[in-house]
């Protein structure tokens, strides 16, 4: 068994695009277009593991997504949880659970995927203004 790719559905290609690529850095790998099925497929990944896709699926009929707490959330490892934060804080992004202890943080998309970030190997040592940033909201 090979995992291939999670799946989300997105209201605005644009707004999901900004958030998934220019914010969070991934890079999209491939897109189609569906006449008949009146939807679009956007394939994305992170540079260091492109085998590990996101899709994102816009149905072009407009449609009402709850916030679909079941599905979980999207994780993905980094380099350094402080330096992506703050990219992602000076982006405009909300930090819903600050990486207190050096190690995991929630950010959440346009679409109200929870989104897990998690530092690379060991957990970095408590740093201001992390570790006595509350949580914002839910993830």
């Amino acid at each position: 068994m090979k995992y291939l790719h999670t799946m989300i559905r997105i209201h605005d290609i644009d707004k999901s695009l900004d958030f998934y690529c220019n914010k969070l850095g991934l890079k999209e790998q491939r897109r189609y277009d569906s006449d008949t099925g009146r939807y679009t497929l956007i394939f994305l990944a992170a540079d260091g593991n492109k085998s590990a896709l996101l899709e994102l699926t816009y149905n072009w009929d407009p449609e009402s997504y709850n916030e679909g707490r079941n599905f979980g959330h999207i994780a993905y490892e980094v380099e350094n949880i402080y330096l992506s934060c703050q990219k992602l804080c000076d982006a405009g992004v909300t930090i819903n659970r600050p990486p207190r202890d050096g190690y995991m943080a929630f950010i959440r998309s346009p679409d109200n995927i929870s989104i897990e970030l998690l530092q690379a190997g060991s957990a970095l040592k408590p740093a201001e203004p992390w570790a006595s940033m509350p949580n914002t909201g839910h993830w």
